[in-house]
């Protein structure tokens, strides 16, 4: 029945006698209008249907295409290159007159070595400082916005802190190679004035509003009950804070550091423009170093297609991408876990 069969019925209705006919055939009227308003609306929540399957469908595909590009490439790296190099390469030396065992990302050169240890030194050089740092404060404030702040001054100083994602992150990596090199190197009398350290701080800067974000949702997660429990038993508000809450919350505060690590490592323009990028296997923090993502996007755009250089560029990038969906997946579980104690 389509809807001018049944608004003819309708009007067919309507003209019936008066009295109890009448009511009769209003009670009609209303039970048309509402089968044809469900007909309606079962057909939106449908379509509505369709669009959320389609996006979650194209989602899972695009990251599977993506994942099966990136290995696609890396793989072919072995056809010509030993799995031995990544790690290092015998050569003679001759400053000292001997082989060295050579552990450096050295792409143009007679013999081309491609090592990964050197980037990825650099990556986690800069990654962990970044992660130590936006964690501390990330934390922090969290802390301050769920438990402590007046309804007022959260919603001023949230918005504030979380406009911070919307800086490009090229805008920081100038910044940090203008003003804060010069100034961390006058400071700290830094043989390098773009270093490790440099790069963590701007990387820092790009993934604080998600660690405030993340840990100040895990936060307010926590029951009210437990909060009015701990003041019960006599608590102090830090009390509460301390010994209640956050290990309550431990679990979403970790998924928050993780993500948080997993964005440092991904970051490209900061540590482009502020590390240096000398691709050194060293632990010094104050040290030039060159990472993952930087080496990719300094060397991808004049690499020549099929050659092994462009090979081991896509290895980089799968390392790079095993490692961060690895990160993202532990978070997940971790918040997962931390949703399924809190229901319970």
């Amino acid at each position: 029945m389509d809807k001018a069969s049944l608004s003819n019925d309708c009007a067919k209705v309507s003209q019936n006698a008066p009295g109890r006919a009448s009511d009769s055939s209003g009670e009609q009227v209303s039970r048309i209008k509402h089968a044809l308003t469900r007909k309606e609306s079962s057909f939106s929540e449908r379509f509505v249907e369709k669009i959320l399957w389609f996006a979650g469908v194209s989602s899972v595909l695009i990251i599977a295409l993506i994942f099966i590009f990136l290995f696609k490439e890396a793989v072919l790296f072995f056809k010509t290159g030993h799995p031995f190099h990544l790690v290092g390469l015998w050569q003679y030396d001759d400053w000292e007159g001997k082989n060295v065992f050579k552990m450096m990302w050295q792409s143009v050169s007679e013999v081309p070595k491609y090592s990964l240890l050197p980037l990825l030194c650099g990556s986690f050089l800069v990654a962990l400082p970044a992660t130590l740092i936006s964690s501390v404060i990330g934390i922090g404030c969290a802390v301050y916005l769920s438990e402590i702040a007046s309804p007022k001054v959260r919603e001023i100083l949230k918005p504030t802190l979380e406009l911070l994602a919307g800086i490009p992150s090229v805008v920081i990596g100038f910044f940090m190679l203008m003003v804060a090199a010069s100034l961390i190197q006058n400071v700290l009398h830094t043989k390098f004035r773009l270093n490790a350290f440099v790069g963590a701080l701007g990387v820092s800067l790009v993934i604080l509003p998600i660690v405030i974000t993340i840990t100040e949702d895990a936060l307010r997660a926590v029951p009210k009950e437990l909060r009015d429990a701990s003041y019960a038993l006599g608590a102090t508000k830090w009390q509460t804070i301390w010994e209640t809450v956050l290990p309550a919350a431990v679990s979403g505060i970790s998924a928050a550091v993780i993500l948080g690590f997993g964005r440092a490592l991904g970051e490209t323009m900061i540590v482009v423009m502020a590390t240096g990028n000398a691709a050194l296997v060293t632990g010094n923090i104050f040290s030039s170093v060159r990472t993952m993502t930087a080496t990719i996007a300094a060397e991808l755009g004049a690499v020549a297609h099929h050659s092994e250089h462009y090979y081991a560029l896509f290895l980089v990038g799968a390392v790079l991408f095993g490692l961060t969906f690895i990160l993202n997946i532990i978070s997940e579980l971790i918040l997962n876990r931390m949703r399924q104690s809190l229901r319970m």
